[in-house]
C-alpha cells in the first residue's frame, strides 16, 4: 500500500535521476579566497614550523552550528585553521607539520550523481558552483584531498593552541592590511548609523540602529565581527547589550560597539557614545570628559616596550581619581588602586583592552605571561577602552549621573616607534563627536 499524502522520492525514479542528471554545463568552481590569503597562510606555516620543529598539528574548520532543527547559522571557518590556509570550507581538516600542509575537503557533488539534487549540504544543486579538490589545490597552493581519506582525529592540545594564539599576535603586512580595511568600514558604517539616529528615535529604536551597522557590514565585509551593541539611556551601561529591543531616546546617550568583519575574517572593535540629541548635557559630559582623560592617558602607555597592562593601569588611575573627585568612593584612591581595594571598578567592571584580529578577542589561549604579563611589541594589534557604567538602579550613583553609559574603544598597531592608531577617523572629545557629521566627512 502507498501513502497518497506524500509526494515520490525522487531518488527512487529512474527517468527523474536519469533526466536531472544530464544536459549541465559546468559553472565557474573558482574558490573565493581573499587576494594574499595563500600567501600570507603559507608565511604562517613557516612560523608554526619554526616554533614546533617537527611537529604535526591538525586543525579543522568547523562547521556552522545548528539554529533550529533543520536550519543552521551562517558557517565561519575557525580561526586558527584559517590562518594556516587562508581556506574557508566547511568541516574541511587541515595536517600541518614543518611549513607544509595537506587539507581534506568535502567532496561535493556534481550532475549525475544522485547527491547533486537530493544532498542540500554538499549537492551542486543547492549550494551553488561548488570548488572541486582540484581548484581548492590551486587556489590554496597546498595539497587537497577527499575528507574520507583523513584517518586522523581532530584535537588540538593545549601546548599547540597556545603556541597559535601566541604566533597570532604579531601580525604581518598582510594582516594589518586587512585589519585597516575592516577598522575604515567599521568607522563609514558608523557614519551610516547616525543617519539613521531621526529614524530610530521616531520609532525604530535600538535594533533599527544595529540592523542598520549589521546590513552595512554584510555588504561590505564578511558580516558584523561580533553582535552588535547599541545602548540608548539606561541599557548604555550594560556592557553587553546586544538585545537591542529597546527605544531610542532623545536626550540619552547612545552607546555603540560595533565593529566589521571583513571577507578575510579580521575584525575591527570600535565604540563611542554619542549624545542621540547631537548635544551632550553637562552631566553627561561630565562623565564623557572623565573617560576621554582615562582614555588617552591609556594611549600614552600602549607603545612599544610597555607591559601590556601598563595601559590598563593608567587608565584606572585616572577613573579613580575622578570618581573620588566626585566622591564617589567609599575609600583613599590608594585604597581603592590596591589589589585588596578596586572599590572604583564598580564602575568599571571589565578589562580596558584586548588583542585584535582573527577574534575580536584574539589570542584568548595564549599563556598568562605571554598576554597580560608580556611587554608590547610591534606589529601587535589591539583595543584600549575605558568606560563609566552607572547603572540606573545603583543607589551609590548621584542621581544626576544614573542611566550614563560611556566607552570609548580604539584599535591600535603598534609600531617601531609608538603607536598607530587606526579608528582615529573617529573623533574622541565631547565637541567632537557633537560636530562630527552623519555622513562621517
Amino acid at each position: 500500500m502507498t501513502d497518497d499524502h506524500k509526494p515520490p522520492k525522487l531518488i527512487d525514479i529512474p527517468a527523474f535521476t536519469d533526466y536531472i542528471g544530464k544536459g549541465w554545463d559546468i559553472p565557474d568552481r573558482t574558490p573565493t579566497v581573499v587576494p594574499g590569503a595563500a600567501e600570507a597562510a603559507a608565511a604562517h606555516r613557516l612560523r608554526l614550523a619554526a616554533a614546533l620543529p617537527g611537529r604535526t598539528v591538525v586543525v579543522a574548520a568547523g562547521r556552522a552550528p545548528v539554529r533550529s532543527n533543520d536550519t543552521s547559522y551562517d558557517f565561519r571557518p575557525g580561526s586558527d585553521f584559517y590562518w594556516l590556509t587562508g581556506c574557508v570550507a566547511e568541516e574541511a581538516v587541515a595536517v600541518v607539520r614543518d611549513g607544509d600542509a595537506v587539507v581534506y575537503l568535502p567532496v561535493p557533488a556534481y550532475p549525475g550523481e544522485t547527491g547533486f539534487f537530493a544532498d542540500a549540504a554538499r549537492g551542486e544543486l543547492w549550494v551553488g558552483a561548488a570548488p572541486g579538490l582540484g581548484e581548492w589545490s590551486a587556489a590554496l597552493g597546498v595539497q587537497v584531498r577527499p575528507l574520507a581519506d583523513f584517518d586522523g582525529t581532530v584535537s588540538t592540545d593545549e601546548d599547540v593552541a597556545r603556541t597559535l594564539a601566541e604566533l597570532r599576535m604579531i601580525k604581518d603586512d598582510w594582516e594589518i592590511g586587512q585589519l585597516r580595511e575592516a577598522v575604515d568600514r567599521t568607522v563609514e558604517g558608523f557614519a551610516a548609523v547616525l543617519a539613521e539616529i531621526p529614524a530610530a528615535i521616531a520609532g525604530a529604536g535600538e535594533r533599527w540602529l544595529q540592523g542598520t551597522f549589521d546590513r552595512y557590514a554584510r555588504a561590505y565585509g564578511n558580516g558584523p565581527g561580533y553582535a552588535t551593541i547599541v545602548g540608548s539611556g539606561p541599557h548604555a551601561p550594560t556592557l553587553h547589550w546586544v538585545r537591542c529591543d529597546g527605544p531610542v531616546l532623545p536626550e540619552e546617550l547612545l552607546l555603540l560597539d560595533m565593529g566589521v568583519e571583513v571577507r578575510s575574517h579580521y575584525t575591527a572593535d570600535v565604540t563611542r557614545t554619542f549624545p542621540a540629541s547631537g548635544t551632550f548635557s553637562p552631566a553627561q559630559r561630565q562623565v564623557h570628559d572623565l573617560v576621554e582623560r582615562a582614555h588617552r592617558a591609556g594611549l600614552a602607555q600602549a607603545g612599544p616596550g610597555h607591559r601590556f597592562t601598563d595601559f590598563h593601569h593608567a587608565a584606572m588611575e585616572v577613573i579613580a581619581h575622578g570618581l573620588d573627585d566626585w566622591g564617589m568612593l567609599p575609600v583613599s584612591v590608594d585604597e581603592a588602586l590596591s589589589e585588596h581595594g578596586q572599590h572604583h571598578r564598580r564602575y568599571l567592571i571589565c578589562g580596558i583592552g584586548h588583542h585584535l584580529g582573527l577574534d575580536v578577542h584574539d589570542c584568548a589561549k595564549a599563556a598568562p605571561e605571554a598576554y597580560h604579563g608580556a611587554l608590547i611589541e610591534p606589529g601587535m594589534v589591539f583595543t584600549v577602552e575605558p568606560g563609566l557604567y552607572f547603572h540606573a538602579h545603583d543607589q551609590t550613583v548621584p542621581p544626576e549621573l544614573r542611566g550614563i553609559g560611556v566607552r570609548i574603544e580604539d584599535d591600535l598597531l603598534v609600531t617601531a616607534d609608538g603607536i598607530e592608531v587606526l579608528s582615529a577617523a573617529l573623533p574622541l572629545s565631547a565637541s567632537g563627536l557633537e560636530n562630527w557629521p552623519k555622513n562621517g566627512e
